[in-house]
């Protein structure tokens, strides 16, 4: 009789198993949010305006605030150490 059992190390952890469940249901919603988000919005712009779809919006928002939020760490970090 051959033996099947796992060692350790083959078998997924219960927290592994939650973790790939968590980022399916998040790539799922995601997904939704997306398709659900693309009506066209007019953007007012400083000089003129536009019209692009609404996830293309809050996509370029949330990248904007990702990226103004590591610069402030990154300055606050510096000055911490000065």
């Amino acid at each position: 009789m051959a033996n099947t059992a796992q060692t350790p190390e083959q078998r997924r952890s219960r927290r592994e198993l939650a973790r790939t469940g968590g980022l399916v249901l998040l790539a799922v919603l995601m997904t939704l949010f997306a398709v659900l988000n693309v009506k066209k919005v007019e953007v007012n712009w400083i000089f003129g305006k536009s019209e692009m779809p609404l996830i293309i919006v809050i996509v370029v928002s949330l990248l904007v605030g990702i990226l103004l939020t590591h610069f402030a760490e990154l300055r606050s970090r510096r000055k911490a150490k000065a």
